[in-house]
């Protein structure tokens, strides 16, 4: 059962993340404690489950994108597209406040991360474009989209329904933690419950191989990158919503990092196959957990990315068979050779010695 337990790899995640809780624990003793205020709940959980709710959700559109033995660094461009096109919208409405205005604010948005979504879908599916290279064209100019729509301004915005996706509250929890998890649920059922997982496993694993056996790796391959730019889309709403503005220059700047440490943490291998939405949960966790555990114990915001750095190395280590496997080689101590008896001195000797002696006495 230990052994078991071991070799699952969510076990390292999941000690990671509560050793980041201990520390913050040790820093702040109330760090745990969450209280209800007007029928909401409040506390530093809280505020870390609703912070990286975004990341979450880039998170898990990248997990299917790389189960695919692909790559999207896009995603934080696509955020910042769609935060600018909905703020642009309803800062230029007559009527921001109006739901009418936020639906159609939305609408366009989400329509603009699936039309990025179509584009990366169609260079690496049909054109075979290098994932790689395919999303870092957007990456660049996807963030110089957004630069123009908000003409290098912050676009603030005034709207009670907008501000209702980042930093509204439904049954008492935050409407962007709902969102998130409703998102992990409908992934989970769809790529464990069906057939779909399978397929995409089987894309990542062998895309030729996939191929003969049948399966329409490019439609698969095409739904994925979609389906990640969407999660993006939507996540680059919940940011301009939280802080009611778009800021093109930093909304997004990094997620696709953060996204990307957050699947690797969770023991999705980079080179394509099996996946787990699980340690993907965990891995974003983690991320966002660090970043609180930096600020609360005084260290510069500038020194968060290395702290990343050491935390990734450390957990990815910790999963590598070869690596565990080393340390305990040299943990392991030798054991020393007990006091040899005469007896055991004449059971060492050759056959043909002890058959002389036996002769001779």
């Amino acid at each position: 059962m230990i052994k078991k337990l071991a070799a699952s790899a969510l076990v390292w995640p999941a000690l990671a993340l509560i050793v980041l809780l201990a520390v913050n624990v040790v820093l702040t003793p109330s760090f745990l404690s969450v209280r209800v205020q007007d029928g909401h709940l409040f506390g530093s959980v809280i505020d870390i489950l609703r912070n990286g709710a975004p990341t979450l959700l880039v998170a898990l559109g990248m997990t299917l994108v790389i189960a695919s033995r692909g790559i999207d660094l896009s995603v934080g461009a696509v955020v910042a597209v769609s935060g600018a096109l909905a703020c642009a919208y309803i800062a230029a409405s007559p009527e921001p406040a109006a739901l009418g205005t936020v639906v159609g604010a939305t609408g366009i948005a989400l329509g603009a991360a699936v039309g990025l979504g179509l584009w990366n879908g169609l260079l690496v599916s049909v054109f075979g474009v290098q994932p790689i290279i395919a999303t870092l064209v957007l990456m660049t100019a996807g963030r110089g989209i957004a630069l123009l729509i908000t003409d290098g301004q912050i676009v603030t915005v005034t709207s009670a329904p907008f501000k209702i996706l980042g930093a509204g509250y439904a049954s008492g929890l935050p409407v962007a933690i709902l969102v998130s998890l409703s998102v992990f649920a409908l992934v989970g059922l769809l790529t464990r419950r069906t057939a779909l997982g399978m397929l995409l496993e089987s894309v990542g694993i062998n895309p030729e191989a996939s191929r003969l056996a049948g399966v329409r790796h490019r439609t698969i391959v095409f739904t994925v990158y979609l389906f990640c730019a969407l999660c993006a889309g939507v996540a680059g709403l919940m940011i301009a919503s939280n802080i009611s503005a778009a800021d093109a220059n930093n909304a997004g700047l990094w997620i696709e990092m953060d996204a990307i440490l957050a699947v690797v943490i969770g023991g999705t291998s980079l080179s394509g196959g099996r996946f787990s939405l699980t340690g993907t949960i965990l891995g974003a966790l983690i991320i966002q957990t660090l970043t609180t555990t930096v600020y609360t114990a005084g260290i510069t915001p500038e020194s968060t990315l290395v702290f990343k750095a050491l935390v990734v190395v450390a957990v990815c280590l910790l999963q590598a068979p070869k690596f565990r496997l080393l340390m305990r080689h040299l943990w392991r101590r030798p054991t020393r050779p007990g006091p040899t008896s005469p007896t055991d001195t004449v059971s060492a000797q050759p056959v043909s010695t002890r058959a002389s002696a036996m002769a001779a006495k």
